[in-house]
């Protein structure tokens, strides 16, 4: 009897990065910038683990120092989209998707992106939320959604139930995009952020438009992503970009930061910056933990605590625009 052959896994050859870290190594001010193809072509490799571990740390560390073009993020986009599980929107709803990132946390004030999450989600507006699960030092959205009996979904087809059963989901990345996960983790070891980071926070994997809720830490990056965010293609949708609130998109419930919304390659303001803190703070949480800030959640939840004005006013924008995004799309 002849036997079967036997599977093999399949082998990537490995990718030879020098070239590339020659024109992005030379520091801030000598290095080049790499064409949208050969980003694409580069940062493919790295989420495939063609590329050794001294040429990854070599390429992490030459884009931290000299940071990321528009070009370059266009083609690590288009790497990391290819990658990805792709998510369908839900069709019977009034309003597109509303994509929010949670990559942060909160190690100073209590973490209030759960809240912005579920009072869309009490609006009707389809709410996929994507991040971390941990972060040393850090409270997490995840480990807010733990508290409050909100289970992750573990496939795209879960996340897309959950959509349609109680307009919310949250994926981690590690679901939603394995190989970026994995480029990730490598902050534990390098000790500081890198590509991934950035790119993690304007994920669409919607085939269909969707709101993108991002935001930026650093001023430098504010530049390349108002480039960026001016080019995104109609179809894919629109973004609301801010300076984030520990590096989160929930507005900050004592000095609002400024909204610029992108639509069909224009840019506008929709809330100008607070100049000065209002007088009367609205009540938060006391504590940063989990469980603490969960209460507190459920309390606004149930009316028994007003939503922050500011918060109020983002959720406004958000469901206008989530719903002007659905009339586009349907009629086109």
């Amino acid at each position: 009897m002849e036997k079967e052959p036997k599977l093999q896994a399949k082998v990537f050859e490995h990718f030879a990065a020098a070239k590339f870290i020659k024109e992005i190594g030379r520091g801030k001010n000598g290095a080049r910038s790499l064409s949208v193809d050969d980003a694409q072509a580069l940062y493919g490799a790295m989420l495939d683990g063609r590329v050794s571990d001294l040429e990854m740390g070599g390429i992490l560390l030459a884009m931290r120092i000299k940071g990321e073009s528009v070009d370059e993020i266009t083609g690590f986009m288009a790497a990391a989209e290819e990658r990805m599980e792709k998510i369908a929107a839900p069709l019977n709803s009034l309003y597109s998707p509303v994509l929010i990132p949670s990559y942060n946390g909160a190690r100073k004030k209590a973490n209030l992106t759960p809240l912005l999450a579920l009072l869309l989600a009490q609006r009707g507006v389809p709410v996929l939320v994507h991040g971390v699960i941990h972060d040393a030092g850090r409270v997490t959205t995840a480990e807010i959604f733990t508290a409050l009996e909100i289970k992750f979904a573990q496939s795209s087809a879960e996340a897309e139930t959950q959509l349609l059963d109680r307009q919310l989901s949250f994926i981690p990345i590690d679901t939603l995009a394995p190989k970026m996960a994995r480029i990730l983790a490598m902050r534990r070891i390098l000790g500081v952020r890198n590509s991934t980071h950035t790119l993690v926070k304007i994920l669409q994997p919607f085939s269909s438009a969707a709101l993108r809720l991002t935001s930026y830490t650093h001023p430098e990056y504010l530049l390349m992503l108002r480039e960026y965010l001016s080019g995104v293609a109609v179809e894919r949708g629109d973004t609301f970009l801010m300076r984030g609130t520990e590096g989160e998109t929930v507005i900050s419930t004592a000095r609002a930061q400024q909204i610029d919304w992108f639509h069909a390659g224009e840019c506008r303001t929709l809330s100008e910056k607070q100049d000065r803190i209002e007088s009367e703070l609205p009540e938060v949480p006391e504590s940063l933990d989990a469980v603490a800030t969960a209460v507190w959640i459920k309390r606004v939840l149930n009316g028994e605590i007003p939503v922050p004005v500011n918060i109020s006013q983002q959720v406004e924008h958000c469901v206008e625009v989530a719903r002007l995004l659905k009339r586009q799309n349907f009629y086109t």
